[in-house]
């Protein structure tokens, strides 16, 4: 796992998976070279005015030679059985280390223990 420094915009929860907050497309490379191998989109399109949608982290992760999943999870349904599923298989699929992302990081985390729970 890429270790952090003290402005790590990810929070490390085991030596395979991280989590953060929204991503933008340029910060693809840095993610890269930190040593990440993918990346999972756990925020839904839409859900702030402001944020980059998928397509183009998508598209500046695979620039970067990273692997790219979008798993969203609403925040007002919360986290559904076909997320749970997604993200095993994603997990399972993808190579590591693994940064997903949301709004906080908060939803990654949680999906990520419910899915190797």
């Amino acid at each position: 796992m890429p270790t952090p420094d003290e402005n790590a915009l990810y929070k490390t929860i085991n030596d395979d998976f991280a989590v953060a907050g929204q991503l933008d497309p340029e910060q693809m490379p840095a993610i890269a070279e930190a040593g990440f191998k993918a990346v999972i989109c756990n925020r839904p399109d839409g859900e702030a005015p402001a944020e980059p949608q998928f397509d183009a982290i998508s598209a500046a992760a695979a620039a970067a030679g990273l692997e790219a999943r979008y798993i969203p999870v609403s925040n007002q349904v919360g986290l559904t059985p076909e997320n749970v599923t997604d993200m095993k298989a994603a997990l399972s699929e993808m190579p590591g280390p693994v940064l997903a992302y949301c709004r906080s990081g908060a939803r990654s985390a949680k999906l990520y223990e419910i899915a190797t729970g």
